[in-house]
Protein backbone atom coordinates (compact mmCIF):
# COMPACT_ATOMS: atom_id res chain seq x y z
CA UNK A 1 0.00 0.00 0.00
CA UNK A 2 2.81 2.29 0.72
CA UNK A 3 4.09 1.66 -2.79
CA UNK A 4 1.20 2.35 -4.40
CA UNK A 5 0.57 5.72 -2.49
CA UNK A 6 4.47 6.93 -2.97
CA UNK A 7 3.94 6.72 -6.74
CA UNK A 8 0.92 8.30 -6.69
CA UNK A 9 2.46 11.82 -6.39
CA UNK A 10 5.58 11.08 -7.96
CA UNK A 11 2.85 10.66 -11.53
CA UNK A 12 1.31 13.90 -10.80
CA UNK A 13 4.87 15.95 -10.16
CA UNK A 14 6.03 13.95 -13.57
CA UNK A 15 3.05 15.23 -15.24
CA UNK A 16 3.51 18.80 -14.36
CA UNK A 17 7.27 18.56 -14.89
CA UNK A 18 6.14 16.99 -18.71
CA UNK A 19 3.90 19.77 -18.61
CA UNK A 20 5.98 22.36 -18.13
CA UNK A 21 8.68 21.55 -20.30
CA UNK A 22 6.13 21.28 -23.06
CA UNK A 23 4.77 25.03 -22.38
CA UNK A 24 8.19 26.25 -22.36
CA UNK A 25 9.38 24.71 -25.30
CA UNK A 26 6.15 26.16 -27.11
CA UNK A 27 6.44 29.75 -25.62
CA UNK A 28 6.76 32.25 -28.30
CA UNK A 29 10.11 33.36 -29.35
CA UNK A 30 11.41 36.94 -30.19
CA UNK A 31 9.35 37.87 -33.39
CA UNK A 32 6.60 34.86 -33.64
CA UNK A 33 2.89 35.88 -33.59
CA UNK A 34 1.25 34.21 -30.78
CA UNK A 35 -0.55 35.59 -27.71
CA UNK A 36 1.59 38.00 -26.36
CA UNK A 37 1.84 41.14 -24.52
CA UNK A 38 2.45 43.42 -27.16
CA UNK A 39 2.54 46.55 -24.59
CA UNK A 40 5.82 45.03 -22.36
CA UNK A 41 8.32 46.41 -24.59
CA UNK A 42 7.46 50.21 -23.80
CA UNK A 43 7.65 49.02 -19.80
CA UNK A 44 10.89 47.43 -20.61
CA UNK A 45 12.23 51.05 -22.10
CA UNK A 46 11.61 52.48 -19.54
CA UNK A 47 12.77 50.44 -17.09
CA UNK A 48 15.96 50.43 -18.79
CA UNK A 49 15.70 54.46 -18.78
CA UNK A 50 14.94 54.65 -15.32
CA UNK A 51 18.10 52.35 -13.71
CA UNK A 52 20.36 54.17 -16.20
CA UNK A 53 19.08 57.63 -15.11
CA UNK A 54 19.78 56.79 -11.65
CA UNK A 55 23.70 55.32 -12.27
CA UNK A 56 24.30 58.43 -13.93
CA UNK A 57 23.01 61.06 -11.47
CA UNK A 58 24.62 58.54 -9.25
CA UNK A 59 28.19 58.84 -10.57
CA UNK A 60 27.75 62.85 -11.78
CA UNK A 61 26.95 63.75 -7.82
CA UNK A 62 29.86 61.47 -6.66
CA UNK A 63 32.18 62.98 -9.90
CA UNK A 64 31.39 66.72 -8.65
CA UNK A 65 31.84 65.95 -4.82
CA UNK A 66 35.32 64.60 -6.25
CA UNK A 67 34.35 61.30 -4.04
CA UNK A 68 33.80 59.03 -7.18
CA UNK A 69 36.24 55.87 -7.33
CA UNK A 70 35.86 52.84 -8.65
CA UNK A 71 34.31 50.62 -5.69
CA UNK A 72 31.49 53.48 -5.88
CA UNK A 73 30.94 53.31 -9.01
CA UNK A 74 30.57 49.31 -8.63
CA UNK A 75 28.20 49.66 -5.88
CA UNK A 76 26.10 52.95 -7.53
CA UNK A 77 25.79 50.21 -10.79
CA UNK A 78 24.79 47.41 -8.67
CA UNK A 79 21.88 49.49 -6.60
CA UNK A 80 20.76 50.68 -10.62
CA UNK A 81 20.48 47.20 -11.64
CA UNK A 82 18.27 45.90 -8.36
CA UNK A 83 15.71 48.75 -9.72
CA UNK A 84 15.83 47.39 -13.11
CA UNK A 85 15.23 43.72 -11.60
CA UNK A 86 12.25 45.58 -9.57
CA UNK A 87 10.92 47.24 -12.53
CA UNK A 88 11.11 44.65 -15.26
CA UNK A 89 8.02 43.68 -16.63
CA UNK A 90 7.23 39.97 -17.11
CA UNK A 91 6.91 38.96 -20.37
CA UNK A 92 3.27 37.13 -20.29
CA UNK A 93 2.79 34.70 -23.27
CA UNK A 94 -0.45 32.13 -23.73
CA UNK A 95 -1.34 29.48 -26.04
CA UNK A 96 -4.37 27.01 -26.30
CA UNK A 97 -5.12 25.78 -23.01
CA UNK A 98 -1.60 27.45 -21.12
CA UNK A 99 -0.93 30.93 -20.11
CA UNK A 100 2.93 31.90 -18.96
CA UNK A 101 4.67 34.80 -17.23
CA UNK A 102 8.63 34.65 -17.33
CA UNK A 103 10.52 36.92 -15.62
CA UNK A 104 14.20 37.73 -15.08
CA UNK A 105 14.74 34.80 -13.02
CA UNK A 106 11.82 32.15 -13.32
CA UNK A 107 8.77 31.47 -15.47
CA UNK A 108 5.21 30.58 -14.08
CA UNK A 109 3.08 28.73 -16.39
CA UNK A 110 -0.66 27.68 -15.40
CA UNK A 111 -2.99 25.55 -17.39
CA UNK A 112 -5.92 27.73 -18.04
CA UNK A 113 -8.21 24.88 -18.41
CA UNK A 114 -7.45 23.11 -14.94
CA UNK A 115 -7.98 26.36 -13.14
CA UNK A 116 -9.17 26.23 -9.48
CA UNK A 117 -8.86 29.91 -8.58
CA UNK A 118 -8.90 33.21 -9.99
CA UNK A 119 -8.70 35.87 -7.32
CA UNK A 120 -7.48 39.81 -7.82
CA UNK A 121 -5.56 40.86 -5.17
CA UNK A 122 -5.26 44.92 -4.76
CA UNK A 123 -2.40 46.69 -3.28
CA UNK A 124 -0.08 49.22 -4.54
CA UNK A 125 -0.08 47.67 -8.10
CA UNK A 126 -3.20 45.18 -8.86
CA UNK A 127 -3.24 41.83 -9.39
CA UNK A 128 -4.53 38.86 -10.66
CA UNK A 129 -3.80 35.55 -9.49
CA UNK A 130 -4.09 32.49 -11.24
CA UNK A 131 -3.92 28.62 -9.80
CA UNK A 132 -4.44 25.17 -11.41
CA UNK A 133 -4.85 21.79 -10.37
CA UNK A 134 -1.71 21.13 -10.76
CA UNK A 135 -0.02 23.65 -8.47
CA UNK A 136 0.63 26.38 -11.17
CA UNK A 137 0.51 29.77 -9.92
CA UNK A 138 0.78 33.20 -12.26
CA UNK A 139 0.31 36.58 -11.17
CA UNK A 140 0.05 39.18 -13.33
CA UNK A 141 -1.26 42.86 -14.38
CA UNK A 142 -4.88 42.83 -15.46
CA UNK A 143 -3.91 45.66 -17.53
CA UNK A 144 -2.12 43.14 -19.77
CA UNK A 145 -5.04 41.12 -20.54
CA UNK A 146 -7.49 44.68 -20.97
CA UNK A 147 -4.15 45.42 -23.39
CA UNK A 148 -3.58 42.33 -25.45
CA UNK A 149 -7.20 40.91 -26.76
CA UNK A 150 -5.64 37.73 -28.35
CA UNK A 151 -3.72 36.99 -24.32
CA UNK A 152 -7.57 37.53 -22.77
CA UNK A 153 -9.13 35.07 -25.88
CA UNK A 154 -6.70 32.25 -24.79
CA UNK A 155 -7.59 32.60 -20.62
CA UNK A 156 -11.35 32.99 -21.79
CA UNK A 157 -11.37 30.00 -23.31
CA UNK A 158 -9.87 27.97 -20.74
CA UNK A 159 -11.49 29.57 -17.95
CA UNK A 160 -14.76 27.85 -19.94
CA UNK A 161 -13.33 24.65 -19.94
CA UNK A 162 -12.32 24.69 -16.50
CA UNK A 163 -15.88 25.99 -15.69
CA UNK A 164 -17.68 22.87 -17.69
CA UNK A 165 -15.04 20.50 -15.92
CA UNK A 166 -16.43 21.55 -12.41
CA UNK A 167 -12.87 22.76 -11.38
CA UNK A 168 -12.96 26.40 -11.18
CA UNK A 169 -15.37 27.16 -8.15
CA UNK A 170 -13.90 30.31 -6.84
CA UNK A 171 -13.34 33.48 -9.28
CA UNK A 172 -16.38 34.46 -10.99
CA UNK A 173 -16.25 37.76 -9.47
CA UNK A 174 -13.09 39.29 -10.84
CA UNK A 175 -13.41 37.33 -14.17
CA UNK A 176 -16.56 38.74 -14.96
CA UNK A 177 -15.18 42.42 -14.07
CA UNK A 178 -12.41 42.14 -16.34
CA UNK A 179 -14.74 40.83 -19.20
CA UNK A 180 -16.70 44.03 -18.43
CA UNK A 181 -13.97 46.75 -18.71
CA UNK A 182 -12.60 44.83 -21.88
CA UNK A 183 -15.27 44.81 -23.90
CA UNK A 184 -15.93 48.53 -22.68
CA UNK A 185 -12.01 49.45 -23.70
CA UNK A 186 -13.10 47.59 -27.03
CA UNK A 187 -16.56 49.55 -27.93
CA UNK A 188 -14.75 52.66 -26.84
CA UNK A 189 -12.20 51.46 -29.48
CA UNK A 190 -14.59 51.19 -31.84
CA UNK A 191 -16.52 53.86 -31.80
CA UNK A 192 -13.19 56.42 -31.73
CA UNK A 193 -12.10 54.48 -34.76
CA UNK A 194 -15.19 55.09 -36.41
CA UNK A 195 -15.77 58.84 -35.57
CA UNK A 196 -18.45 58.20 -33.29
CA UNK A 197 -17.03 58.37 -30.20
Amino acid sequence: MRGRSAARPAVAGDRRRSFRAAVKSSLPRQGEPDGRDRTRLPELRSALWCAAGLLAVMLLVDLANGTLAHWRALCWTAVALALFAVLYPPRVSAGEHWLASRGLVRTCVVRTDLLVLVRHSDGMSPRLVLRDALGGRVELDPEVLTANPLLWHHLEQGVRLSRARGVLRCGAAPLRELAERIDHDGARAVFEASGLG
